[in-house]
């Protein structure tokens, strides 16, 4: 510690001692923020050959730069570089580390620069490369899913509303509503992205800089769509932080409902899926146990998403303009939030890949609970008979058949001319689960027609 204490820091001239060790700790940000390496050495090789450009630095210390930076880059992506807490962050580890090796050109690379904008450009950088892998994580789930209900066609199942048997549909029906929702997060993600889009770099510390930087070479170099136009905005901006949290929570929800799904369908109870040894886990007790694991903790981790967004909306509510040091906080959350929504969506290819589908329970669901009761309804409306009304006569009909303990297919044609004259014989074609999801006309239902209509259009979103 005492080595480190001795190390010229920033704060060096305008303070005659160091700081206390429990405010160098709250300081820090060296332990989670190091990942931001290769995104501040881009930034600084752009900003060198800016530099460069408007007479600030020679051709020689700009060579001396890109050289010390490189060499510094490749020891951090080998882990062979020594980090030092007492430059509290990446960003001044590595501008202390290539001052020490280049000398007096190395002292040179922050003029009209500041960590202000600097960090907000290694925030952007870092972004656009995640939302990108995160993006590849989405577009291969959709495929999965895709996939799976293409080979599923002619499983029937429950549709459920209130967690209670509503009507038959299609499996494969089922599972695209979830790819539906996975391409508005898809959309959200890109947006977040395009959020990322605007240059800070330049800014300074929040007035902008007393050199003429040349603020469009930059955005050209480090790929940038436009330039920040206001230097105050450009440093204290993290709307484009909310913005991938919010997507992230967003997906982080959809996921979560769907592993719901997933651990009620491979219950005893239901039994509608199974999922591969890969995804399950035992019981240190109970040796017969076949536990999902995987599903309950992607469910959990929706939580800490959804936390995280709250955490930095909480965090920005009472800044002032520009930039405040309670910034350094929005790091662990956005961190946290790639890592896990790659994780969850990673998890959910394993898990949707490798399961395996129980028609026959499907089949046996689906003809319990009188999942054709709306059939009937609507084949009473056909016959001219008011909807309302008809929805009250199959109301009699399944409270009849309750306490008789039977269910529809158990009743005869006379019986159910009990209840209306305008029952025919082709009631028996209505009562039949399996044939009831191809009676559906209108688009998006979960008719063979529309179920393939679907999936062709997602194929083509997706490729």
């Amino acid at each position: 510690m005492d080595n480190e204490k001795k190390k010229k820091k920033p704060r060096a001239g305008r303070f005659s001692g160091d700081l206390s060790d429990v405010a160098a700790k709250i300081s820090s940000s060296l332990h989670f923020d190091s990942r931001l390496y290769h995104h501040d050495i881009r930034g600084s090789r752009a900003h060198a050959k800016m530099l460069n450009r408007i007479g600030i630095l020679s051709d020689q210390e700009l060579a001396l730069i890109i050289k010390g930076l490189s060499g510094i880059e490749e020891e951090i992506k080998a882990g062979s570089f020594s980090f030092s807490e007492a430059f509290e962050d990446i960003h001044m580890n590595i501008e202390a580390e290539l001052t020490r090796r280049i000398g007096e050109a190395g002292k040179k690379l922050h003029t009209a620069r500041s960590r202000n904008d600097q960090v907000a450009l290694d925030m952007r950088l870092y972004l656009k490369q995640e939302s990108g892998a995160v993006h590849e994580l989405l577009v291969k789930l959709v495929r999965v899913i895709v996939d799976s209900a293409e080979k599923s066609m002619d499983i029937i199942m429950p549709g459920y509303t209130h967690l209670q048997v509503a009507q038959p549909v299609r499996f494969s029906h089922h599972l695209l509503a979830y790819a539906w929702g996975l391409l508005r997060d898809i959309g959200r993600l890109r947006a977040a992205a395009a959020a990322c889009g605007g240059l800070p770099l330049g800014s300074g510390a929040c007035a902008g800089v007393n050199y003429p930087a040349d603020r469009e070479f930059v955005r050209r170099e480090l790929g940038f769509e436009e330039i920040i136009p206001n230097s105050m905005d450009a440093v204290s901006d993290r709307d484009f932080v909310l913005d991938f949290l919010y997507f992230a929570s967003v997906c982080g929800v959809r996921l979560s409902r769907f592993c719901e799904e997933l651990v009620l369908w491979s219950s005893s109870e239901f039994g509608f899926v199974k999922l591969s040894d890969s995804v399950t886990t035992g019981s240190s007790i109970m040796p017969q146990k076949r536990n999902p694991d995987i599903a309950e903790l992607i469910r959990g981790k929706s939580g800490r998403l959804a936390g995280n967004l709250v955490a930095v909306i909480i965090l920005l509510k009472g800044l002032p303009m520009t930039y405040n040091r309670d910034l350094q906080e929005d790091k662990e959350r956005l961190f946290d939030s790639v890592d896990t929504i790659k994780l969850c969506l990673a998890g959910m290819i394993e898990m949707l890949s490798t399961m395996a589908v129980n028609t026959d329970r499907m089949r046996q669901a689906v003809f319990k609970n009188f999942s054709t009761a709306t059939d009937i309804a609507d084949y009473l409306a056909m016959k001219k008979i008011p909807f309302r009304e008809s929805h009250e006569i199959v109301g009699r009909i399944v409270r009849s058949c309750e306490e008789k303990g039977i269910d529809f297919f158990s009743l005869t044609v006379e019986d159910f001319r009990e209840f209306s004259p305008v029952f025919g014989e082709d009631i028996v074609e209505i009562l039949d689960p399996e044939k009831s999801p191809d009676r559906k006309l209108s688009a998006g239902s979960t008719s063979r027609k529309e179920v393939a209509a679907q999936i062709k259009a997602l194929k083509e979103y997706i490729t």
